[in-house]
């Protein structure tokens, strides 16, 4: 049915909860019509500051787009790197994208660009043919593959501010990048305030600087009212920082609920609750 009031929510329960509780033998999804029209807009600007305060600008107005990527300087550069000349270097770049009917697509561009200009912006580009809107998704696209060639090791976190506070986000990762001395490239899904935090180490010296920056930017997140993951989930790495975000009643709930539905232990045993 489209609404439900009837008991717990179990359904919602077993997402997230990693094969801890219950295995998934079958799943229905409900399918979302395709937009009749789409635009692709690319946003540079002169560092990642100007860029996130961006973010929250185009999130603050009426129109929401349905994708909205942020990309940092370091990013885009190895991006270019692996990817070829259509990845621009900048301080950082915002992928857009704005889906609708035709008629009221052209307003809601307008709006989304008006509110994606402003200080530090260097150039806002319209794809409008599949062609341009290919070649203004190259950068995204060559991203995993280009960080691999720099680190087979690297430590890939997703973790989620408020969107308000995405600013302090980037700039506090930019912080501890230098304090750490560990390449740090950002990127992801700005318009929910997650953010894929890649920590790039190329040795076993920087990999002990790595973890040790890691715990710092946990602690940065929850700090600014966030949390430790918006999709990887916990598994065995991130099980020691719960405590950070969570209060002990609440893990406890948790595993009072986990001894209800896997009394025996045997679900996915010694993963997500610390």
């Amino acid at each position: 049915t489209s609404k439900g009031a009837t008991g717990y929510d179990l359904t919602r329960l077993l997402i997230g909860s990693e094969g801890t509780l219950a295995l998934i033998t079958q799943a229905t999804l409900k399918l979302t019509p395709k937009p009749s029209g789409l635009r692709t807009l690319r946003a540079t600007y002169r560092d990642v500051s100007s860029a996130a305060h961006a973010v929250a600008r185009i999130m603050a107005q009426p129109v929401t787009p349905c994708a909205l990527e942020f990309i940092d300087d370091v990013a885009l550069k190895l991006a270019r790197d692996h990817g070829g000349g259509d990845v621009p270097l900048a301080g950082a770049m915002l992928m857009i994208e704005v889906d609708g009917e035709p008629d009221t697509l052209p307003s809601a561009v307008d709006a989304v660009s008006h509110a994606a200009r402003g200080e530090g912006l260097e150039d806002l580009r319209i794809a409008h043919t599949a062609e341009e809107t290919q070649a203004l998704w190259s950068a995204r696209k060559a991203l995993s593959p280009a960080q691999r060639t720099i680190s087979p090791n690297k430590i890939n976190e997703d973790v989620v501010v408020p969107v308000s506070r995405l600013p302090e986000l980037v700039n506090g990762i930019r912080e501890l990048s230098r304090k750490h001395d560990v390449l740090i490239v950002t990127f992801g899904h700005a318009g929910n305030g997650n953010l894929h935090v890649n920590l790039l180490p190329r040795d076993d010296a920087e990999r002990e600087r790595a973890h040790a920056c890691l715990a710092d930017v946990f602690a940065m997140v929850i700090a600014l009212q966030g949390t430790l993951s918006g999709e990887h989930g916990i598994g065995l790495v991130k099980r020691e920082f719960m405590p950070l975000a969570l209060e002990p009643a609440a893990l406890e709930l948790m595993r009072n609920v986990k001894a209800a539905f896997d009394p025996d232990g045997i679900m996915n045993p010694g993963k997500l609750l610390p």
